[in-house]
């Protein structure tokens, strides 16, 4: 058994290469193989988001607090919220984020497949995030 205590892992900027905005990343979980697991809480500033990025195995969000938006490719807008969960089947183009104003926390699941959990790609432009 392995027990990571609360404030043990530092917690990382979004890098402005995926994210717009400012967002806090605080690790949860990463257990050494076979585990394929990744795991992180993500808070988003109001306004920010990732780019679009898919995931080789999916990812689940768990919404733990605030307002945030959610897309998948040629989709609607979603507004997700506190108790909410989201799944992205693999290989499905997305992003999600904080609402215009007010910040918005996850929990980030996604399995690893050869070290990868997932594939980066363009910002997401206002006009595509609905400002």
């Amino acid at each position: 058994m392995e027990i990571k205590r609360s404030g043990s892992q530092p917690s990382g900027k979004g890098p402005a290469e995926y994210f717009t905005g400012t967002v806090r990343v605080d690790p949860l979980m990463k257990p050494p193989e076979p585990a394929r697991v990744v795991g992180a809480s993500v808070t988003f500033e109001p306004g920010a988001r990732t780019a679009w990025h898919t995931h080789p195995l999916g990812q689940t969000l768990i919404v733990t607090a605030g307002c945030g938006r959610a897309q998948r490719w040629g989709g609607p807008i979603e507004e997700i919220r506190p108790g909410d969960v989201i799944w992205f089947p693999p290989g499905e183009k997305h992003w999600h984020g904080a609402a215009p104003t007010t910040a918005m926390t996850h929990f980030a699941i996604q399995e690893q497949l050869d070290g990868k959990t997932v594939d980066w790609m363009e910002q997401v432009s206002a006009e595509q995030y609905g400002v």
